[in-house]
């Protein structure tokens, strides 16, 4: 397995990665909405010529083709950087060398660079590549969808929906008061 930093003549097969997962994850993927495809999807042009630049942002590739693919960024927390690894993706045939290969090309950028923490959600892909890292696990990530995405975004929703922002008072999220949002 080979792990390199890809470039634009890469985007096409991160695409078809990107979608793959989506429909394994999520048989029903072609029948949702649109922007409920386009907001699971995190390879559209836009997204992938800003990872590309982001230096820590990896793809896994053998002679089959692309297996994998890593989207991290830097992040100025306030009072350190880190690296913020977005999303992992990995073909059907990849083993588990592949997201060990590619969280450990992310760390070693991540070093490379003088930032010494990249946070990551633990999927279950990166859970043994975590193991070998040696990494510590804080909390857990969750995501808060806003708009109508909280009816259909990917994950397992803790708790009951909450009422639009916009009932938490009078007016409150019309006037920019709403610390909630």
């Amino acid at each position: 397995m080979r792990y390199r930093t890809f470039s634009e003549a890469d985007f096409a097969a991160l695409a078809a990665l990107d979608l793959d997962v989506q429909r394994r994850a999520d048989p029903a993927f072609d029948t949702l909405e649109a922007r409920e495809q386009e907001g699971r999807l995190r390879t559209s042009l836009g997204a992938l010529k800003f990872f590309e630049r982001s230096e820590h942002s990896f793809l896994a590739e053998d002679e089959r083709g692309v297996q994998g693919l890593i989207l991290a960024q830097p992040v100025w927390q306030g009072d350190r950087p880190i690296v913020l690894v977005v999303q992992t993706l990995l073909s059907a045939g990849a083993g588990p060398e592949a997201a060990a290969g590619l969280l450990h090309a992310c760390i070693k950028s991540a070093y490379d660079t003088a930032v010494y923490e990249v946070h990551f959600p633990l999927t279950p892909e990166l859970e043994a590549a975590a193991e070998v890292e040696a990494a510590h696990v804080v909390g857990r990530y969750a995501v808060r969808h806003l708009g109508s995405r909280l009816q259909t975004a990917p994950g397992q929703q803790l708790g009951a929906p909450p009422g639009p922002p916009e009932s938490a008072g009078t007016n409150q999220a019309n006037t920019g008061t709403d610390q909630r949002q």
